[in-house]
C-alpha cells in the first residue's frame, strides 16, 4: 500500500466555476483519488478555495458584503458544488484560515533568513479619493491598443493585450470611479527566485525522465513550460510577494513584524500553494488529531519521505508551481515534501468560443447540475479531457458521448439482463450450467482490458483510462448480444441461467471499474447487485464468479436517460449568452 498526497489547483473565491476549470484540475484529481483509494492505497486529496487578492475585494464590494463575508460565503458555495459534482476531497480548506496565515508567515521569515527575500522600491498608483495604492486590477481605463474603455491595469479583456496602468488612457479607480490618481513611490518584498535558477534547473531536469523511484517523467506540457519560464528572455526573474492591501495575510518575519512593511499583505500567489499545507494541517484540526498526523504527509523528518505527491492544474498554473512554490518550499532550508508528479491540461473551450468567467460565458457548475446529474457531465468531461492540446464542449457532441456510452452502452447493458432474469429466473442469481468457450473469451478479453485500464489510471492518462473502460462495457454487451439467452432459454435453459449469472457478475465489476468515472451511476449499480464488496478485481475470472447462485438483486432504476433534440437544442440556446 503506497501513501499518496493529491491537490488541486485550488479555485479562485470570485465566483461560481465553469465547467472548464473543473475538468482542468479537481475533476481528473479525483478521478485519481478514487482510484488511488480502489486500490487499496491511503490518499490525503487537498484542496481550498483561494481568497485573497484583488479579485476577492472586487467581488465582494460587487455584492455589496464585506470581503470577509464574501468569503465565506462563496467557500460554502463552492464546497457545496464540489460535494454534487462528487469530489471526493479528505479536506477543502480557506486560504484564510489561521493555519495558512501562520505558515505563510513562518516561510517568509526563513525566506529572509536565507537572504531570498530583498526589499525594492517601486513606483505606483495611488489614489487620492480612495486613500490607497491601488493595484492594477483596482485601476480601469481605456485600452490604448483597441480602445476597449474598461481595460484593467494589468491586461484588456477585450483584445488580450498585457498592459501597465500607466499605459490605460483616462485611468479611474475601479473602487470609487475617481480619476485623481498619481504615481508614488512604495517598498515591497520580493522573492529572489533568479538567486535559486540554477538549483531549480537541476529540480525540474530531475523529473523529465523515470526515476529510480519508479515515479514516471512529467508531462512535457508540465516541463515544457517550466523551462521555458526559466530560460526564455532574460530568464526566471525576481517575483513581488507583498501588495498594498487590506485583505490577506499581514506581512511578518515569522512571529515578528517586518518594519517597513506595515499594512501590507501577502501576494496571494505567495500565500495560496502555502494552503495546500495548511489545509492538510486543518484537516489534522477538524478531526481532533495531532501536528503528526499532517506532518507525516508534509516533513520529509516526520514520514513523508515514502510519500508520492501529485499536483492537478491547468497549465496556466504550471509556473507557479513548478518555479515559485518550489522555491518557496527548497528556499525555506527545511525537510518539506515536494511535488513528485505535475498532471497539467490543456484549455476546454466552449461551442465555438471560450468559457468565461468574467464574461459569464459557457456553463457553470450549478448551472450543470440544474439540468442533469453529475455522473453525465462527470464522464463527457473526463473521456474528453484537454491533455494533449485545446478541446471543445459541443452541445452535440455531449448529447452523442451521453446518448451513446451511458445510455446505449452501459445503461441499456444493466437494464437487459436485470430484466430479462427477474421476468426468467426471479430476482436470485440463477444456477445455470458450466460457462463455455464465449465465457472463457470474454474473460480472457476483460483480463486484457482491465490491465490496460490500471495502466492508464496509474499514467493519470484520462482520456485513454475513459477509452478502455467504455470498450469493458462494450464487450459485455457484445457478450450478451451474441449469448442471446432470451433465445437460448426457449430451448436450453440451464445455459441461459450461466449466461445470466455471468452478465450479473458483469454489472458488479462494472460498478468496481466505473466508480471513478461515474461514482453514482455505480453506487446504483452495486445497490442494486445487493452487493458491497467493493474488492479491485485481480484475476477476471473468479471477479466473474463474485456474486454465487441464490445471491438477491434488484431491477434498478433507469441508470442514464437519453438527452433529446429538442432538450439539446434548448441548452445550446439558453447557455449561448451572458450568465446573470
Amino acid at each position: 500500500m503506497a501513501r499518496i498526497l493529491i491537490t488541486s489547483a485550488i479555485p479562485y473565491i470570485n465566483g461560481i466555476k465553469h465547467l472548464g476549470n473543473l475538468v482542468g484540475s479537481q475533476l481528473p484529481a479525483d478521478l485519481y483519488a478514487r482510484y488511488s483509494r480502489a486500490r487499496g492505497h491511503e490518499v490525503m486529496f487537498i484542496c481550498a478555495t483561494d481568497e485573497h487578492g484583488t479579485p476577492a475585494e472586487l467581488a465582494a464590494a460587487k455584492a455589496g458584503m464585506p470581503v470577509a463575508d464574501y468569503c465565506a460565503q462563496m467557500h460554502e458555495v463552492q464546497k457545496n458544488l464540489g460535494a454534487g459534482f462528487r469530489l471526493s476531497f479528505d479536506h477543502f480548506g480557506r486560504s484564510s484560515s489561521q493555519r495558512n496565515r501562520e505558515l505563510t508567515q513562518h516561510f517568509a521569515g526563513q525566506l529572509a533568513e536565507a537572504g531570498l527575500i530583498a526589499e525594492v522600491e517601486e513606483r505606483q498608483v495611488y489614489s487620492n479619493a480612495d486613500g490607497r495604492f491601488l493595484p492594477d486590477r483596482y485601476i480601469e481605463g481605456t485600452c490604448p491598443n483597441c480602445g476597449y474603455d474598461r481595460a484593467r491595469g494589468d491586461q484588456c479583456e477585450n483584445c488580450t493585450k498585457q498592459l501597465d496602468p500607466t499605459d490605460l488612457i483616462n485611468p479611474r479607480s475601479a473602487i470609487s470611479g475617481s480619476t485623481d490618481l498619481e504615481v508614488r513611490a512604495t517598498k515591497h518584498l520580493y522573492l529572489r527566485q533568479s538567486a535559486m535558477r540554477d538549483q531549480l534547473r537541476e529540480w525540474i531536469l530531475s523529473k523529465t525522465q523515470m526515476g529510480g523511484n519508479g515515479q514516471p517523467a512529467w508531462p512535457v506540457l508540465t516541463t515544457s513550460i517550466a523551462l521555458k519560464w526559466l530560460d526564455d528572455g532574460d530568464g526566471l526573474q525576481d517575483r513581488g510577494i507583498t501588495r498594498d492591501l487590506d485583505w490577506g495575510v499581514p506581512v511578518k518575519k515569522g512571529t515578528e513584524d517586518w518594519p517597513g512593511m506595515e499594512g501590507k499583505v501577502f501576494y496571494v500567489w505567495f500565500d495560496a500553494p502555502i494552503e495546500y499545507i495548511a489545509a492538510t494541517a486543518e484537516w489534522a484540526d477538524a478531526g481532533g488529531r495531532g501536528e503528526g498526523a499532517w506532518e507525516r504527509w508534509w516533513r520529509t523528518d516526520k514520514g513523508a519521505e515514502d510519500v508520492r505527491y501529485v499536483q492537478f492544474m491547468g497549465k496556466d498554473n504550471v509556473p507557479f508551481h513548478t518555479l515559485s512554490f518550489p522555491a518557496t518550499i527548497l528556499g525555506s532550508g527545511e525537510p518539506w515534501k515536494l511535488v513528485d508528479y505535475i498532471k497539467s491540461f490543456n484549455y476546454l473551450n466552449y461551442d465555438g468560443g471560450q468559457f468565461s468567467t468574467s464574461q459569464g460565458r459557457g456553463v457553470f457548475m450549478d448551472q450543470a447540475l440544474s439540468i442533469l446529474p453529475s455522473d453525465y457531465w462527470r464522464w463527457w468531461l473526463l473521456s474528453h479531457a484537454p491533455e494533449s492540446g485545446d478541446s471543445e464542449f459541443t452541445w452535440e457532441n455531449f448529447q452523442a458521448s451521453v446518448n451513446k456510452d451511458l445510455a446505449d452502452v452501459l445503461g441499456n447493458f444493466v437494464s437487459r439482463i436485470t430484466k430479462f432474469c427477474r421476468s426468467k429466473f426471479g430476482e436470485t442469481v440463477p444456477e445455470g450450467g458450466a460457462s463455455g468457450a464465449r465465457e472463457a473469451a470474454l474473460a480472457a478479453e476483460l483480463e486484457t482490458r482491465v490491465r490496460a485500464y490500471e495502466g492508464f489510471m496509474e499514467a493519470m492518462e484520462v482520456r485513454k483510462a475513459a477509452g478502455e473502460l467504455r470498450a469493458i462495457w462494450v464487450a459485455g454487451n457484445e457478450y450478451l448480444q451474441a449469448a442471446a439467452p432470451w433465445s437460448v432459454v426457449k430451448e436450453d435453459p440451464e445455459a441461459a441461467a450461466a449466461i445470466v449469472r455471468l452478465s450479473l457478475n458483469l454489472v458488479r465489476l462494472y460498478a468496481v471499474l466505473s466508480q471513478p468515472f461515474i461514482p453514482d451511476a455505480a453506487a446504483a449499480m452495486m445497490t442494486a447487485m445487493d452487493c458491497d464488496d467493493w474488492s479491485w478485481p485481480g484475476e477476471i475470472g473468479a471477479a466473474l464468479q463474485a456474486l454465487p447462485a441464490g445471491h438477491g438483486f434488484s431491477v434498478p432504476e433507469v441508470l442514464f436517460r437519453k438527452i433529446t433534440d429538442e432538450e439539446r437544442a434548448d441548452w445550446q440556446q439558453k447557455f449561448a449568452g451572458v450568465r446573470n
